[in-house]
């Protein structure tokens, strides 16, 4: 399997490194076999400032995939797919709907204004609505929907598509990426509102390739059951993944956690991390 040159940079965390910008966001930057993949597009600009900070030309990108509609993995589609006019953008058709998050008062989470639009304009050439797996490479390929097997996983927070919060909103759209490799699969997730276990699954699964050589970005454990933590952290576990790095959602106290109970494969991930295959 030919992915030389593999890497994987977090242009957009709630964490960052030393000289550039945290937000509540979330975005990677993978370069493999002559491919550039904008995975996610974070929330502000810190994701826009932190690319040029690290000499990332954003306007180089072949495909720009969004793992969901949610504000906090969508607020620079109008800024990339302005700045590459010839990527494709892949993305799960429910993701451009309106959608909250209700604890005492509802919040708007969908995909901001400018972005939907920026969506909709786009060339139907260049705008590929996916629902089945999908790939974008050779090596690399999107979930398109996952399978929710698990009984112990659900979406991570009280998430609606109105804001009377009388309709659940199970957030269908949200999609992962992998990549293969000699070693395994290198797993990327957004918010993995489908669960990480179930994400996982599906994607050795419809790859055939039961080996992960990576697993890096959100995993919506935030607000997480101990019996969610536990579960997880016995699969990853049994996974025996060289290299897991949670981000974003997953939450420094659900990270703590998974690193004490899966091991020293687990490092938080942060803005400006780049990890090379």
């Amino acid at each position: 399997m030919n992915t030389n040159g593999l890497s994987v940079t977090v242009l957009s965390d709630n964490r960052a490194a030393y000289g550039l910008e945290a937000e509540h966001g979330f975005a990677l930057w993978i370069e493999t076999a002559g491919h550039k993949i904008l995975f996610d597009t974070g929330r502000g600009g810190a994701m826009l400032r932190n690319a040029e900070a690290l000499g990332i030309d954003l306007g180089l990108a072949d495909c720009v995939v969004l793992s969901h509609g949610h504000y906090d993995h969508t607020g620079n589609v109008p800024a990339v797919l302005e700045r590459s006019g010839h990527s494709r953008l892949f993305l799960q058709p429910y993701a451009v709907q309106p959608r909250y998050s209700i604890h005492d008062m509802p919040k708007p989470i969908g995909m901001p204004g400018p972005s939907v639009e920026a969506v909709q304009k786009l060339p139907e050439a260049r705008r590929h609505w996916i629902s089945a797996p999908a790939a974008l490479s050779e090596h690399v390929w999107l979930t398109g929907c996952v399978s929710r097997e698990t009984a112990y996983e659900d979406t991570g927070g009280p998430f609606f598509l109105d804001a009377e919060g009388e309709h659940a909103d199970a957030i269908p759209d949200d999609l992962s990426l992998w990549i293969e490799t000699r070693d395994g699969l290198v797993v990327c997730l957004g918010c993995c509102h489908a669960g990480v276990v179930n994400t996982l699954r599906h994607c050795m699964e419809v790859a055939g390739e039961r080996r992960l050589a990576a697993v890096i970005g959100g995993t919506h454990l935030l607000h997480a059951s101990e019996e969610r933590l536990e579960r997880t952290a016995e699969a990853l576990k049994e996974y025996a993944i060289p290299h897991v790095f949670p981000c974003h959602c997953t939450g420094e106290a659900a990270s703590a956690y998974l690193a004490e109970h899966v091991g020293s494969s687990v490092q938080p991930g942060y803005a400006g991390m780049k990890v090379s295959f």
